[in-house]
């Protein structure tokens, strides 16, 4: 080089212009490092921020309860007289006691302020026994001296005197204040249950060893709104031991008779004129004696308090006999103190134990779950009476005290046992993970149980990545070393695009002309297995056997476009025979034959179904990504190997597959997170039943789907809405563990074969 080319070159690197343009490119190389960098960064806050999000929703359905003193004054009416039952206000301004002397009581919860004073028209007649009928609607009965029953009802009138709210207890006696008359000798227990079309009244005189069953028809007044009762039928048992309790199930079929040491005779009586004794039990431990009896809310299941601190719930299962049989279902216990009192919320199967410490502990039945401790007083606790909206209770001591609390127990149906574990539901033979969060009826329980749809997601996961995955990578390994770069460079465009069709519409054919077509020619679709395969090997064996001047007609890359007709042949060949087969081998239809004969059951929207759709749906995304690991393998490793001698297959299965492998991995595992996550193919066609059955002809619900199906319909901040927050958490935390495990493994596949 010259000097004075030497001398120009310097005067260019170290002229102004020279100096801006690199300014410049570090001003954009500074950009663009900390530009991406921030990205990344804000990436990853996002994804923690939608994690904290989604805990924060999830959280409260996990804390405990929480319970604060409201107001504390004597028991209305003192303790002399026994209590049968309080009544309380939605608002929990005002309370009704009931005493044994038949005296209802009115009162203020804020000051104890009378606010009615009545006593049971009972006439000359004494009140010699109690059942609550309803404790929802505080509707009750008394059992008199002169053997009539005398039915009543507290009801609470709200008025805005002077723009303020005033609760006033008022007393009615629906059904006339007379009573109806059913022994002629004091009755000694009574049972009652009122149902929408009839009534059932179950008493037993002093002395004796019979009990009476009442029916009664409702029948509406033609002259007023009132609705009157008229005798339907009479029936009577007599048992051989004395009963100290009368338990009468809501649905007036079921009746058992407990006497205080735990021995208990089980009765069918739905039909009332043949009374049926089904078994006798003992439903405690022998060394402990009941001291509190109580139904839960619905009046199906008993629970039993003893002596001991212990709580037992009961309720009747039908057996193996397909009889029903009383059943213990979970127990409960805090401490060892005498359980002397049992508070049944309304509307949940939540219940509060009073013991003999005067302390209050706060239960869920169904969750197993225990939400409060408190103790409430220095003595034991006399009655407990939860607000209708359960979010208060009224506590008598022994003392004299009525001591009144405000509760906040939002979400006590959720317990991590109950969300993964078997939970055995009222009405239930058995244990079970069941997914209900919605019924027609008024005393459903909620059952939200994870396990089905958590096992439903990885169902239809696994079936459609059965389908996908080998014909995507058989597809990848063929379109990336065997296939000439011509036609590779619109084939992998082709199949890349199919990835643009929206799943919904998927779904749509999936649901609405797959699944009945696969249910009419099912025999077709096993045979595409057995025919396509031995078909594919049967032409491509003729293909060799063909001369040389023929069969180098087609270059070795393109031959690939030979086999679309030859497959296409094959599948309506194995689809025509679907009809053949079902009329030699099973009866004309095999879906019916699997229910029928076979005893697999048989879904027209099945795991099959979602199978194939879903699995089309995944092959783009596994393709691509596998496609382009296998390509990117260094050539000089592919000439290498066929340097050493090695076939085509030799070098496929000995140097490329070992160095794609990372990149195959994480094809395959993407596709298993899309799978994951799918929602419109799954929602349309796999019917959307919570079921845990790895049969292949049965449907599921997944996390997702059941996402889209419920989130739009539930209350916002109510338990259903957290736990369905929480099937998203799972599914956050799903995929990202499955993610990072692919990660994980990709990484060390890569220090494996990077050496190659």
């Amino acid at each position: 080089m010259s000097g004075q080319t030497k001398q120009a070159l310097h005067e260019t690197l170290s002229g102004p212009t020279f100096k801006k343009r690199m300014m410049r490119r570090r001003l954009k190389d500074h950009a663009a490092r900390y530009g991406i960098s921030v990205g990344g960064v804000s990436i990853i806050f996002a994804v923690f921020l939608i994690m904290f999000f989604l805990m924060y929703v999830v959280l409260p359905i996990f804390t405990p309860a929480s319970m604060e003193k409201r107001s504390e004054m004597s028991v209305p009416g003192g303790i002399e007289y026994k209590t049968l039952h309080y009544a309380i206000d939605d608002y929990k301004e005002s309370g009704v006691r009931i005493i044994e002397n038949g005296r209802i009581l009115g009162f203020s919860t804020e000051n104890a302020e009378v606010l009615l004073d009545k006593k049971a028209p009972v006439g000359a007649a004494q009140v010699t026994s109690f059942s609550l009928i309803n404790e929802a609607t505080n509707e009750f009965a008394f059992g008199l001296s002169d053997g009539r029953v005398l039915i009543g009802r507290i009801k609470f009138e709200i008025t805005y005197p002077n723009n303020q709210r005033q609760v006033m207890p008022v007393v009615e006696w629906p059904y006339g204040r007379e009573g109806k008359q059913l022994l002629t000798e004091s009755i000694q227990r009574l049972a009652v249950r009122d149902g929408d079309r009839g009534m059932m009244i179950i008493a037993q005189a002093a002395f004796s060893n019979e009990l009476t069953i009442h029916t009664f028809r409702k029948r509406s007044s033609f002259l007023s709104d009132d609705v009157e009762l008229d005798r339907d039928q009479q029936s009577s048992i007599n048992i051989d031991f004395k009963a100290d309790h009368l338990l009468l199930g809501g649905r007036m079929r079921d009746l058992v008779l407990v006497n205080n040491q735990g021995l208990a005779e089980y009765y069918s009586i739905a039909n009332v004129h043949q009374p049926e004794l089904l078994e006798k039990v003992r439903v405690i431990k022998p060394d402990e004696t009941i001291s509190s009896v109580r139904f839960l809310n619905g009046n199906f299941s008993m629970m039993f308090g003893t002596d001991t601190g212990r709580i037992v719930q009961w309720f009747p299962v039908r057996n193996e006999n397909n009889d029903f049989a009383l059943q213990e279902i979970r127990d409960f216990q805090r401490s060892d103190q005498p359980i002397t009192a049992l508070g049944m919320e309304d509307t949940r199967k939540g219940f509060a134990v009073g013991d003999a410490s005067g302390e209050f502990n706060l239960f869920y039945s169904t969750s197993h779950r225990h939400l409060r401790s408190n103790q409430v007083s220095g003595d034991a606790l006399n009655f407990i009476r939860f607000a209708p909206r359960s979010n208060g209770v009224l506590v008598e001591t022994q003392s004299g005290k009525l001591i009144s609390f405000d509760i906040d127990n939002p979400h006590p149906e959720v317990s991590f046992g109950s969300l993964w574990n078997k939970v055995w539901y009222e009405g239930y033979e058995e244990p079970t993970h069941t997914w209900q969060s919605s019924s027609a009826g008024d005393d459903f329980e909620f059952k939200f149980s994870l396990t089905p749809l958590t096992f439903g997601t990885i169902k239809a996961a696994l079936y459609s990545m059965l389908f996908a995955v080998p014909i995507a990578i058989f597809a990848a390994i063929y379109t990336a070393f065997f296939m000439d770069k011509k036609t590779r460079q619109w084939i992998k465009p082709s199949v890349e695009l199919i990835e643009a069709l929206p799943t919904v519409i998927l779904g749509f054919l999936a649901g609405l002309w797959l699944a009945p077509y696969m249910e009419a020619n099912l025999p077709g679709f096993f045979a595409i297995v057995v025919i396509v395969p031995l078909g594919i090997i049967a032409f491509g064996f003729a293909w060799s056997k063909l001369p040389d001047k023929y069969r180098l007609l087609v270059p070795i890359g393109r031959r690939v476009l030979i086999m679309i007709p030859v497959i296409a042949f094959l599948g309506w060949f194995a689809l025509s025979l679907s009809n053949p087969i079902q009329d030699l081998f099973f009866g004309g239809n095999m879906s019916s034959w699997l229910t029928e004969t076979a005893g697999i059951n048989y879904d027209q929207r099945n795991a099959m179904v979602i199978g194939f759709a879903m699995g089309f749906a995944l092959i783009p995304t596994i393709f691509s990504v596998a496609e382009d690991a296998i390509y990117s393998v260094p050539g000089y490793l592919v000439n290498g190997s066929y340097a050493l001698g090695a076939s085509g297959w030799q070098t496929m299965t000995g140097v490329v597959l070992p160095t794609a492998s990372p990149g195959i991995f994480s094809a395959i595992m993407l596709g298993f997170g899309r799978g994951v996550g799918e929602t419109m193919i799954v929602l349309m066609a796999s019917g959307n039943t919570p079921l845990m059955d790895v049969n292949l002809f049965e449907g599921m619900r997944t996390l997702s789907a059941n996402l889209a199906v419920e989130m739009g319909e539930t209350e916002v901040d109510s338990t259903h809405y957290r736990v369905l927050f929480l099937a998203g958490l799972v599914l956050f935390i799903f995929t990202f563990f499955f993610n990072t495990l692919a990660e994980v493994v990709r990484q060390r596949m890569r220090r494996k074969y990077g050496s190659l």
